[in-house]
């Protein structure tokens, strides 16, 4: 492939999927897509800045895009409790990213979303990325892949308040949940993005949901790329 761009690139899973990126011969540039500036510190590495609001600037920036990986993401402390900004962000930026991409030709589509998440949820979280997920779906995209992961573990280059304390316990407990509770083991946020990877180079179109388990499969080293999943 050609470009492969990642949206959310300064978050703890986009820090780690670009890294990988970089890594494998199989992508030729990779193409950030950034709100604030962002120094190039590869040479196979495209920055291009945007107001994710002004739509021709963010269409033009997914074109020519083989593969596009958004992580994006808020927390209700960055936006101060505004809903309708967080919104903006977990909702509106990734489904306005996967039009463009459908509009651009591009048609594979890769989003982290949440375990859990349902658009008829009570919880404002999960309810937004249910309609995310909705959305994305409708786009008519060829392939979309749907990452669901419970807690995140690994480094985080913002603090976010109880998190550290949260990861523990639940990497703790994290092997009592079997069944149909594994879905809510912690998971390491490298491996979800090597899953990520791997879903970019294989071919199968469809829609696909991964929850805990597909996502640790997929991540294997020995994952058929171009085989179905």
């Amino acid at each position: 492939m050609k470009i492969a761009t990642i949206i959310g690139a300064s978050g703890m899973t986009g820090t780690y999927l670009f890294k990988l990126l970089l890594e494998d011969k199989n992508f030729e540039t990779i193409r950030l897509i950034v709100r604030h500036s962002t120094p190039k510190t590869a040479t196979n590495m495209e920055v291009i800045l945007v107001d994710f609001t002004d739509t021709a600037a963010f269409k033009n920036a997914i074109a020519g895009s083989d593969v596009v990986f958004c992580t994006i993401g808020t927390t209700q402390k960055k936006v101060k409790g505004n809903k309708e900004l967080y919104k903006q962000i977990d909702v509106d930026i990734p489904v306005n990213a996967a039009h463009y991409c459908k509009e651009t030709g591009c048609e594979k589509f890769i989003i982290v979303s949440a375990v859990g998440a349902n658009s008829k949820s009570g919880n404002f979280y999960l309810r937004l990325k249910g309609e995310m997920e909705n959305a994305i779906k409708s786009t008519g995209l060829n392939a979309i892949h749907i990452m669901r992961p419970s807690v995140l573990l690994g480094h985080r280059k913002e603090k976010r308040m109880g998190e550290s304390f949260a990861q523990r316990i639940v990497q703790s407990f994290s092997f009592l949940l079997a069944g149909k509770l594994q879905k809510y083991r912690a998971i390491h946020a490298k491996l979800l993005a090597r899953a990520m990877v791997n879903a970019a180079k294989n071919n199968e179109e469809g829609i696909f949901t991964h929850q805990y388990n597909q996502i640790i499969k997929l991540a294997e080293p020995t994952f058929p790329a171009a085989a179905a999943y």
